[in-house]
C-alpha cells in the first residue's frame, strides 16, 4: 500500500557494527537449527552483513544533487541502461526510461494498468477478433514536431521483425499475420506482415489468430514506435547500435524527451513540448540514476538525493520496519527469480543433473533469512494467479532425491563432477544469494561452483552469446498472462538462452496462444509447465515483491502488479 506521510529518514539511524552482527548471527543460528544445509547459508549471510553493513559510506550518486528544480523526479534505476533502442532492449532499467520517452498505440491506466488510448485515440476490433483498426490522434507529434503517422508504426514493426536486426523480443510481434515467417526468413517481403496504413492516421493490424491479451502487448517496448527519418539518417533500418539514441539525435513521441546521458552518472529527460497530452505532465523532468549498490542508493535516499529507490538493502529492511516505516513500500510484483542452466554443455545437458541442483536450493531458508521482504519460494516458473492461472505442476523432492539423481547421472557423492561457474550481474543481493546456493550445492552434493560477477551490459552479452554455465536470471511479466512467462522457453526463443528445446512444450504453449477458451488455455499452460518442471532448464528460486523507499512528496506512484508508473500522472507535492 502507499507509504504514509512522515519525516524524512535521518542520517544517524544505521545499526552499529555489533548490532548488525548480532542480528544476523541470531538469524543464522535459527537457520542452522532448521536444517544441516542452512548452516552454510548462515555463514554466508553473516559474512555478507560484515562486508556491506559496517564499511565506510561511499560517495552518493553524482548528477542528482541538490540544485535541481524541486519538480524533477530522481529515481534509482539499478543498472546503467544497455541501450535506448526499444527494439533491442530486454531489461527493466531500459524499460523504465523508455516509458518516459516513447508512447505506443495504447497507454496504461496509472492504477489498474488497463489499456487506455495513447497515440491512438480509439480503435475497433472485428467480430473474428483478428483485425484491429487504430485511429491515430491528429495532435500526436514527435519531439521534433513531425506528425506521428500510421506509416511510422508500420516502419517500426517491420524494423522490429527484420531478421538482420536480431531483436531478442521479436517474438512479441508474432501475433501479427506472417510476423514469424518474416522474422525467421520463411518469407522476405515485409509487406506481407499484418500491419498496414490504410490512411495517413489509420493503422490496421491483422492477427494470425485471436489473442486475448493483445492490447496489453502493445505497451511493451517491442511495440513502441521509432522515428523513421532518424533511424535512416544514422544507418540501415536493420542495423544495430547506431548513434540515433544519443541525446543530440534523439527523436521520440512520449511525454518526455532525452536531454542528457552521462554514462554511469545520470540519464535526464525533460518535458516534450510537442507531446499531445503535455498539459497533463506535472513534472519538470526525471533523472534516472544508475546505482547498482543498494547501500549507496539507500544513503542517497537518506541524503535527499533520490525520491524513489530501485530496491532496499536486505540488512536495512528490519530497521525500516521497526524504526522508520514511513518511506518503506512493499508492493506486489509479477516476477520470478531463477537460475538458468546452459543445456548445451556437459553435465548440464542431463536433466537429472539439473533437477538435482534445483532440489538442493533451500528456497524457504533464502526467502525467510536472506531476502526477508515478503518474497515466496518458487517451485515453478509462472507466479501464482497470473491472469487467473496457477501452475498445477511444482518441483518436489529433497536432498536425498537429489543425491540419487546425481548418482544415476554418474556422479556418486559428486565424484567426477566437473567444477562449474555461476554467473551473476553486479548486486549485493545477487551475490549473497549466489554464495548461499554455492554452499548448499557443495554441502548437499559435493559440487564445486565458482561465482563470476559481471557488470550489467557484459552480463547481458554473455547470456546472449551463451557464454556461461549457470546464470542468475529473472523475469518480470510483460503483461498479466501466463504466456508472458512460458513463451520465452520456446525453441530458439529470443530470451530462452538455455539451448533447451522440447517439441511437446512448444506445441502446448503455441496451442494455448491460439485458443480463447480460458479453461483450455490454463490446461495447456499446465501441461507445458509440467514439462519445464520435469526437465528443469531453469531452476526457479523465488517470486518477487517490489521493495522500495519512496519520499512522501511523490504522488501518483500507485502499486501495480507490473511496477509500471505512467510518468505523466506522477507529481511532486513538495521538495524532498
Amino acid at each position: 500500500m502507499p507509504s504514509r506521510a512522515g519525516e524524512r529518514p535521518t542520517m544517524n539511524r544505521h545499526p552499529s557494527r555489533c548490532q548488525a552482527v548480532a542480528a544476523v548471527s541470531k538469524a543464522a543460528s535459527i537457520a542452522s537449527s532448521r536444517s544441516p544445509l542452512s548452516l552454510a547459508l548462515g555463514v554466508a549471510l553473516l559474512a555478507w552483513s560484515l562486508a556491506v553493513g559496517c564499511g565506510p559510506a561511499r560517495p552518493a550518486a553524482e548528477g542528482a544533487a541538490g540544485g535541481a528544480p524541486s519538480r524533477i523526479l530522481r529515481l534509482g534505476n539499478g543498472a546503467e541502461p544497455k541501450s535506448l533502442d526499444p527494439h533491442l532492449v530486454t531489461g527493466v532499467a531500459e524499460h523504465n526510461v523508455l516509458m518516459a520517452l516513447l508512447e505506443g498505440l495504447v497507454s496504461e491506466d496509472p492504477q489498474t494498468l488497463e489499456p487506455v488510448p495513447g497515440v491512438a485515440e480509439r480503435w475497433e476490433v472485428a467480430d473474428d477478433g483478428c483485425t484491429y483498426t487504430f485511429h491515430l490522434r491528429d495532435s500526436a507529434r514527435w519531439s521534433n514536431g513531425d506528425p506521428v503517422l500510421a506509416a511510422d508504426f508500420v516502419f517500426s514493426f517491420r524494423r522490429m521483425l527484420a531478421p538482420a536486426l536480431a531483436a531478442e523480443y521479436a517474438y512479441m510481434l508474432y501475433p501479427l499475420k506472417n510476423a514469424r515467417a518474416y522474422n525467421t526468413g520463411a518469407i522476405t517481403d515485409p509487406a506481407l506482415v499484418g500491419a498496414t496504413a490504410s490512411a495517413e492516421r489509420t493503422l490496421v493490424l491483422t492477427l494470425e489468430h485471436p489473442t486475448p491479451y493483445f492490447l496489453q502487448l502493445l505497451n511493451h517496448t517491442s511495440w513502441l514506435p521509432v522515428h523513421p527519418g532518424t533511424i535512416e539518417r544514422h544507418g540501415r533500418i536493420d542495423q544495430r547500435h547506431t548513434p540515433w539514441t544519443r541525446p543530440e539525435h534523439w527523436v521520440g513521441n512520449g511525454p518526455f524527451a532525452l536531454e542528457r546521458w552521462d554514462i554511469n552518472r545520470v540519464l535526464s529527460v525533460r518535458p516534450n513540448p510537442h507531446y499531445w497530452d503535455a498539459a497533463t505532465v506535472q513534472l519538470d523532468g526525471i533523472d534516472f540514476l544508475p546505482i547498482d549498490s543498494a547501500d549507496t542508493e539507500e544513503r542517497a535516499f537518506r541524503e535527499g538525493k533520490l525520491h524513489v529507490t530501485n530496491t532496499v538493502p536486505l540488512h536495512r529492511l528490519d530497521h525500516y520496519r521497526r524504526q522508520d516505516p514511513s518511506p518503506l513500500r512493499v508492493d506486489p510484483y509479477l516476477g520470478v527469480y531463477f537460475y538458468r542452466f546452459n543445456t548445451r554443455i556437459k553435465p548440464l545437458d542431463d536433466a537429472r543433473v539439473r533437477r538435482a541442483l534445483s532440489l538442493c536450493i533451500e528456497r524457504e531458508q533464502l526467502t525467510a533469512f536472506v531476502l526477508r521482504g515478503g518474497q515466496s519460494p518458487a517451485l515453478h516458473i509462472t507466479p501464482p494467479n497470473t491472469g487467473g492461472y496457477t501452475s498445477p505442476a511444482r518441483l518436489s523432492g529433497d536432498a536425498a532425491e537429489a543425491r540419487r539423481l546425481l548418482t544415476e547421472a554418474g556422479y556418486p557423492e559428486g565424484k567426477g563432477f566437473p567444477p562449474l561457474e555461476l554467473l551473476y550481474n553486479t548486486s549485493e543481493q545477487h551475490r549473497v544469494l549466489a554464495e548461499a546456493v554455492q554452499q548448499m550445492w557443495k554441502s548437499a552434493l559435493g559440487v564445486e561452483v565458482t561465482l563470476v560477477n559481471q557488470e550489467w551490459k557484459v552480463y547481458l552479452d554473455s547470456l546472449r552469446r551463451g557464454d556461461y554455465q549457470i546464470a542468475r536470471g529473472s523475469w518480470i511479466g510483460d503483461y498479466n498472462d501466463p504466456n508472458s512467462f512460458l513463451d520465452m522457453w520456446l525453441t530458439d526463443g529470443g530470451n530462452n538462452r538455455t539451448g533447451w528445446s522440447n517439441a511437446d512444450y512448444d506445441r502446448a504453449v503455441e496451442a494455448a496462444a491460439r485458443t480463447t477458451d480460458t479453461a483450455r488455455r490454463h490446461e495447456l499452460f499446465g501441461q507445458a509447465e509440467a514439462i519445464l518442471v520435469d526437465e528443469m532448464p531453469v531452476a526457479p528460486v523465488y517470486f518477487y515483491v517490489r521493495t522500495m523507499l519512496i519520499q512522501p512528496s511523490v504522488q501518483g506512484w500507485h502499486p501495480t502488479l507490473l511496477d509500471h508508473h505512467p510518468y505523466k500522472h506522477v507529481r511532486l507535492t513538495t521538495a524532498p
